[in-house]
């Protein structure tokens, strides 16, 4: 059986987990689980980060040891990933003995070998982010990464010869292109820290206690970044007595990280690993931010509704289903409460909540509860059809680069199809003029969506494709993988909504009520857009013709457009390809922003943007002009 190894970062034990933390960790367990439906032998590791000064400060704070103030934050975590049904394997914690004795162990060897030598340190430190730094990196005088003070060092120390494995690094980065992503963070990791040259290291502390000791210099705690890393393979046996699980699972397939912590994972990790002999995981990951107000969400800063909150109102799936299909996976992207809230009405309650009652009530009405095809129309019902039977491959193709945001928006592609397809065949109408055969075959053809869309969720939205299991009564999911007019005898029930329509307005006055410091947050978000009529001046807004459409290689959501504008023709990139079909949009009218600065998406330059209007059940429509406006048109 293939093997397949994916991590999560260990969190650091010296709070509560927020938004952030969870969608790193809602991304490999997607992946985790897509991996066990394939056939595959998957281990899923994730854990905490327990030693450093942060966390002794804090603990004496709180008037407990450290080892009595991490094992109750680590008693949160995993109350958090039960919440959010994370199917890790093992959750390791740096306190654990076999994991300290391996550190030690892989320390004393690194300076044996002499990649580690005794010095001493005059620098910065950010106790926040356990993180050394030069005057030249900091920001406004503060640390680039939290934002906080930092302070002044000076202390004895050991060194980790970083600088050693400089040509090293670089080869290995330009003979194993596709070892970082996205792209992006990639570049930026190589240009601006490595090519400019890596300096050695500090890898011990002696102003505090709380860490793994060096076991020849017991003055010296190892520093919590070298602590920490070298847990994906102690998890997993390396340096102990049997070997064999380290010896199935290593390297690791696929290592999920966020952005602040990628220079750790894509310079440190890398070197220590060759250091030791072992050979690199296959893939870093490294996806952005959830922010607030445009900061990362961050607990000490006031940001992010505690997630068991989220999924004790809403259920775990709402969460998750938020995270993977709006959630940064290269990019940063904003969390606020009235966006997921929205996102549930529209998607979760609207497109498939409403599809599976419609239809299960029908075909009880109609059927005694039984779906049976009968009178096929090809020309209709062959597109849904192929849908269904296309829906595989194409999550196979998205999963295979971890794209768990393309894999949900196929899936719900499928949703969109199906409620289109009830739009076009109209069954309310079959059933009024009493077409029983006809009708038959479109419920049952609905039926099969629903089966196929519930199959396919199982790796997603867990919770949610048990329950849709049950109402269509197939237990076996896997008989929807590929369209068939088999599936009859058993009686579907319709049974409770799937997900309960929300009204905004009371769920965002609940919310607040609860959290009112992560409120203010959100409320602080939506003042900071206001302009004024000085800023709405410099926008220039022109009617534009749109000449052609097409959809970008790769992307489910963009389309390029050719749009003319007076005697001009612009490239305009939108995401709008799950709202409208290419052809639809040839010889449409559009407002156009046209200096705006031009960007490039998926490799395309993009020359302003063609504005849109949504509503709550997330509806979107071009914004066209009123009458016959000419191209190039103002509009005032």
């Amino acid at each position: 059986m293939e093997k397949y190894y994916i991590t999560t970062p260990i969190y650091y034990a010296s709070g509560t987990l927020h938004l952030g933390h969870c969608y790193t960790t809602v991304l490999a367990d997607c992946v985790a689980r897509y991996n066990r439906s394939i056939g595959r032998d998957v281990f899923f590791l994730t854990g905490s980060d327990e030693h450093g000064l942060k966390i002794e400060t804090n603990a004496k704070a709180a008037g407990l040891s450290p080892q009595g103030f991490v094992d109750k934050i680590v008693d949160g975590f995993k109350d958090v990933w039960r919440a959010l049904n994370i199917t890790y394997d093992k959750f390791i914690r740096t306190s654990d003995a076999s994991h300290m004795e391996l550190v030690k162990k892989i320390f004393k060897k690194l300076y044996d070998q002499g990649d580690i030598y005794k010095g001493e340190y005059k620098g910065l430190y950010c106790v926040p982010c356990e993180t050394y730094f030069a005057q030249s990196d900091l920001v406004d005088g503060k640390c680039p990464d939290c934002g906080r003070p930092v302070s002044k060092v000076s202390e004895p120390c050991y060194f980790f010869r970083l600088s050693k494995y400089q040509k090293w690094l670089e080869e290995f980065y330009e003979s194993h292109p596709d070892f970082l992503v996205p792209e992006a963070r990639k570049n930026e990791i190589f240009n601006n820290f490595i090519k400019p040259g890596i300096s050695d290291l500090c890898v011990t502390r002696t102003t505090f206690d709380w860490g793994v000791k060096v076991d020849f210099d017991t003055k010296h705690v190892i520093y919590v970044w070298i602590d920490a890393l070298l847990n994906y393979i102690s998890a997993i046996g390396y340096g102990s007595e049997d070997e064999k699980t380290f010896q199935k699972y290593w390297p690791a397939d696929i290592q999920f990280i966020g952005r602040d912590i990628t220079r750790f994972h894509a310079i440190i990790w890398p070197i220590l690993l060759h250091a030791i002999g072992l050979p690199m995981p296959k893939l870093l990951h490294s996806h952005g931010f959830v922010t607030q107000k445009g900061d990362k969400i961050s607990k000490s800063k006031g940001g992010g509704f505690d997630p068991i909150t989220l999924c004790n109102r809403y259920g775990a799936d709402a969460v998750r289903y938020w995270l993977i299909k709006d959630g940064p996976i290269y990019q940063d992207a904003p969390y606020t409460s009235e966006l997921f809230i929205k996102t549930i009405n529209s998607d979760l309650c609207n497109n498939l909540g409403n599809l599976l009652s419609r239809t299960l009530a029908m075909i009880e009405q109609n059927f005694d509860s039984v779906p049976k095809a009968d009178v096929v129309d090809k020309d209709v019902d062959n597109p849904l059809i192929d849908r269904i039977n296309n829906l595989d491959s194409k999550i196979r193709e998205a999963m295979a680069d971890a794209r768990i945001d393309l894999a949900i928006n196929e899936i719900f592609a499928l949703v969109a199809d199906a409620n289109k397809y009830v739009d076009v065949t109209m069954p309310w109408a079959l059933s009024k003029n009493k077409d029983m055969k006809r009708l038959s075959t479109v419920l049952y053809n609905l039926y099969f969506a629903l089966g196929s869309v519930a199959y396919h969720l199982q790796s997603f939205l867990p919770d949610t494709a048990a329950k849709m299991a049950s109402m269509l009564a197939q237990k076996d999911l896997a008989k929807f993988k590929e369209y068939n007019t088999k599936l009859y005898g058993a009686k579907v029930s319709k049974g409770e909504a799937l997900f309960a329509r929300l009204n905004v307005e009371d769920e965002l006055k609940y919310l607040e009520s609860i959290d009112p410091k992560a409120a203010k947050v959100e409320q602080q978000a939506e003042t900071v857009n206001l302009i004024t009529i000085d800023d709405f001046d410099k926008i220039d807004l022109r009617v534009g013709q749109i000449l052609d459409s097409e959809k970008i290689e790769g992307s489910d959501k963009l389309l390029k457009n050719t749009v003319k504008i007076g005697d001009e023709t612009r490239i305009i990139v939108s995401g709008i390809a799950k709202y409208y079909n290419p052809k639809e949009l040839v010889g449409k009218s559009c407002v156009v922003v046209t200096n705006l600065k031009p960007i490039k998406l998926r490799g395309v330059e993009s020359r302003g943007m063609i504005l849109c209007a949504s509503d709550d059940d997330g509806n979107l429509k071009i914004i066209c002009p009123d009458g016959d406006i000419k191209s190039g048109g103002q509009v005032n």
